[in-house]
């Protein structure tokens, strides 16, 4: 027993963390508002193993300000089920700023910083909590659209900090890893199928996630255009 608790005891923080599996999807429509701004509309659904856990509806204005730099604002009304059974509500604004661009007009990197910012949230538990409390994101990421193959593999990471003073305040909370594809299809349907390790650090009962994610838009005004990743239309279900 001794030489078990001490082989305990020499392992990392994240590999005692509680584990669950999740699944989450989004269903939505985008469009563009003028030339240069787009829109979207979508609600997602995160199930747990006691059904519905989370589920928000959200809008989304993104403006094109320059070839390389996309500025965009979110608003998500949130209900979160509690210990109990019950729905709780929250609103949330995210301010998004994102850096992309093209090498060998296949490979594209981009970076996103977002701040998000929650009020009037209901039944708040006790410990922060990155979903649902204030934070700040960073998030690299990397796709590369395959000549000749109809799925554009991505590959993101995005860590979580806690701007705000306290026990567990001004330092990261969470990274999560996204691994999937797109749809490259010629079509108006934009589907996105993945899997995301979502990990807590730096807290007390860190909790591991690993999460399927399914998300599906329909491009209003497509009108035949191609390559929704060169055009910045893409989208993956990370970006949740």
């Amino acid at each position: 027993m001794r030489n078990i608790l001490f082989f305990l005891a020499l392992l990392p923080l994240n590999l005692l963390a509680q584990t669950s599996g999740k699944v989450w999807t989004e269903v939505g429509v985008k469009g563009s508002v003028l030339k240069d701004l787009d829109y979207g509309f979508e609600v997602t659904n995160r199930f747990g193993s006691t059904g519905l856990e989370t589920f928000f509806p959200q809008v989304s204005f993104k403006y094109k300000l320059t070839k390389w730099f996309r500025p965009s604002v979110d608003y998500r009304l949130i209900f979160d089920e509690d210990e109990f059974g019950n729905y709780g509500y929250s609103h949330r604004l995210n301010f998004n700023g994102e850096l992309r661009h093209a090498f060998f007009e296949r490979l594209i990197v981009s970076g996103r910083v977002r701040y998000q910012y929650s009020f009037d949230r209901f039944l708040a538990a006790e410990n922060y909590d990155a979903e649902f409390d204030q934070a700040l994101r960073f998030k690299p990421q990397i796709s590369y659209d395959i000549n000749d193959v109809f799925l554009t593999p991505t590959v993101s990471i995005e860590y979580f900090l806690n701007p705000a003073y306290g026990p567990f305040g001004e330092r990261f909370t969470k990274y999560r890893f996204f691994a999937g594809f797109d749809l490259d299809i010629d079509s108006p349907h934009c589907i996105s199928i993945g899997y995301i390790l979502d990990q807590e650090i730096n807290l007390p009962n860190p909790e591991r996630k690993h999460i399927l994610s399914v998300s599906y838009a329909y491009e209003l005004g497509w009108e035949g255009k191609k390559d929704k990743k060169k055009t910045g239309k893409g989208r993956n279900p990370a970006t949740l």
